[in-house]
This record gives C-alpha cells, sequence and structure tokens, in this order.
C-alpha cells in the first residue's frame, strides 16, 4: 500500500517518527516527509539516516501556511506532533490547546484541501476520563478527528485515530529517567509505587498505525490490547537489569497524574469491535436531531467494565524484564 507513496509524520523528529523510519526506509515508499520545527533535531536524523527518501520540512502544526506547503502530492498522513508532558501542559494549557487541537484541525484542513488519501492522529489513554490539561487537549483533538471525518467522503479520504499506553522509552517516558538514576547511582523517584500503565514499545506503536492505516474506516479509534505494570514493579525490574543498588524513593504524585490509565471507557466498550489484539471504536455518527434517539435506549453500561491499566494483564518483575530487553537501548547498555 506504500509502494511509491508520499507519507508525511508531522512531529517526524521524535521517537515515533524515528520508529517510522527504521521500519519504512528499506521498503519500496517513494517519500517520507519529517514535518517539525526543531531544525537541530531534523539536522541530527539527516545524518544519522542519510538517505535520500527522506525530505525535511521545517514548519509547525500551529501554522496553516506551513502545514498546507508540506502537504503537496502527500499520500498519507502520520500526525504525531503533539505537546505530551503533563506537567508542562498543566502550567501552560492554551499552549497545549494551539498545539494538540488547533494544530490538528490545521491537519486535518490542508490533508482535505491536498487530497490526501489517509490521516492517521495519535492520541493517548490520558485522553480518556481526562484530569490534566494534556489530556483534555487529547480528548479535544480525538473530537477533532471524528467531526472532520463527518464532513469529508470516505470513498476519498479517511481520517481515523490511534490511543495509546506508554510508549516505552519514548520521549518523556519515566525509564530514560529512571536509568539515568541507577547510572548515577541515585534513588529512583516513584510517584507512587502502586500507580499502574499500559506497557508497549515503539515498534508495537507503530504497528498499532498501520493496524488503523490497514482496516480504519472514517472516524474510527483504534486501541492495542497491551499488558501494565506497576511503576513499582518497573522500578525493580529495571534495578535488577542493571544490577543497581538503587533504592526506590517515593515523592508523591506530581500535577494531573492518575493513580491508573484507562484505554477504552465503558460507553466506548458498548460500541467498540474486539478485533483480536485490537478494540476498533467506531465514530458516532449521530446529528443533531436528538429526538431520533430518544424513543429506546441501549442496554445498560453499568454492566460493562472500562479498560484500564488497573485490570488489563499485570506483569511481574520478571516479565518486565524480558519487555524491557526488547529496547534497542537497554540491550547496548547492558552490552557495554
Amino acid at each position: 500500500m506504500f509502494k511509491d507513496k508520499v507519507l508525511l509524520i508531522t512531529g517526524g523528529t521524535g521517537s515515533f517518527g524515528g520508529a517510522v523510519l527504521n521500519k519504512f526506509l528499506n521498503t519500496d515508499i517513494g517519500e517520507i516527509r519529517i514535518f517539525s520545527r526543531d531544525e537541530k533535531k531534523q539536522d541530527d536524523m539527516r545524518h544519522l539516516f542519510n538517505n535520500s527518501k527522506i525530505k525535511f520540512y521545517i514548519g509547525d502544526v500551529r501554522d496553516m501556511d506551513s502545514v498546507d506547503g508540506a502537504m503537496h502530492n502527500v499520500d498519507y498522513v502520520f500526525h504525531a506532533a503533539a505537546l505530551k508532558q503533563v506537567p508542562s501542559c498543566e502550567f501552560f494549557p492554551i499552549e497545549a490547546v494551539k498545539t494538540n487541537v488547533l494544530g490538528t484541525a490545521n491537519v486535518l484542513t490542508a490533508a482535505k484541501k491536498n487530497n490526501v488519501k489517509k490521516v492517521i492522529t495519535l492520541s493517548t489513554d490520558k485522553a480518556v476520563y481526562p484530569i490534566n490539561a494534556m489530556g483534555i487537549s487529547k480528548a479535544l483533538m480525538e473530537k477533532t478527528t471524528v467531526a472532520f471525518s463527518r464532513d469529508v467522503d470516505p470513498n476519498k479520504i479517511m481520517f481515523a485515530s490511534t490511543r495509546y499506553g506508554n510508549v516505552m522509552g519514548s520521549r518523556g517516558s519515566v525509564i530514560p529517567l529512571f536509568i539515568e538514576q541507577i547510572k548515577n547511582g541515585k534513588d529512583l523517584t516513584i510517584t507512587d509505587p502502586n500507580m499502574t500503565r499500559f506497557m508497549m514499545t515503539l515498534e508495537e506503536a507503530v504497528d498499532l498505525v498501520l493496524f488503523a492505516f490497514k482496516n480504519g474506516e472514517c472516524g474510527d479509534i483504534y486501541v492495542q490490547k497491551s499488558p501494565a505494570a506497576t511503576i513499582g514493579i518497573l522500578a525493580q525490574a529495571l534495578i535488577e537489569l542493571y544490577n543497581s543498588k538503587s533504592q526506590i524513593k517515593i515523592i508523591g504524585t506530581r500535577h494531573g497524574e492518575k493513580l491508573y490509565e484507562t484505554l477504552v471507557n465503558r460507553e466506548e466498550m458498548l460500541k467498540s469491535i474486539d478485533m483480536e489484539g485490537y478494540y476498533r471504536i467506531p465514530a458516532d455518527n449521530r446529528d443533531l436531531n436528538y429526538e431520533n434517539y430518544l424513543s429506546s435506549g441501549a442496554i445498560d453500561i453499568s454492566s460493562l467494565d472500562d479498560y484500564h491499566s488497573h485490570n488489563t494483564y499485570q506483569l511481574n518483575v520478571q516479565e518486565m524484564k524480558d519487555l524491557l530487553l526488547k529496547l534497542d537501548f537497554i540491550k547496548q547498555d547492558l552490552i557495554k
């Protein structure tokens, strides 16, 4: 499906963009455009990959003109540009709105204008029952994607979203922080050892986007079924892998942090479609004629459970260690 096609990745200098390049550069894809506002990271990526299939575009999703300029002759878009740090979004919520909500609207508008065939927007479990500005802005990003999907011809263009749990080792992940603390002989600072998070690798994150790309219908949201672990288990697994004498230091919950994260809420579980390793959440395509929907109700959703990081499969220390060993930077560390 990607043979000779042009793929644009917004926020392409991040962890996800690098993973996509590793997966696609040796295929018959025509061109991959990296769109971001960070010229230093673009220069680093240019030297790292040194591949003529990669084209770099300086721009910002907040700026419609720069998005539109990068979108000419593009076939597909993976929209990964976002403000993702919970504390920074908490203190600067308007900035989160500008990038995560209005930026997404710019990407979708430009895609529609330039006859792009498919756009996959990347969301997060923090968008479900959001309690922080980052999650709220991502929830609005999802709603924006669904709203745009209602106003396009699904035979010509497809807008869909993916919703992630914790992507291990990505920017903002706690794993690099823990490793740095271990290497410096410091205690591992944990907010709450009983806090659980979904665990998935960058490769699985790319696979989720590709699954949505291949199977998606306009307005869909896709979720990968993932195991979870407590932060205490994660810390202990890293201590054992690195044969460290570091201790665990509990520092208390930070701004906007949840005890556990939810990937699919029970209202969505009511209509979700089980696709073995994934859930497909179709768009709610009802319109404003509410009276058409008041004559009968659905089954009692109170009998359903959310799909969250407390009730999914829980990894033990050994299983967490096995999963961590799939991360290249950890394997390279342990070889040294």
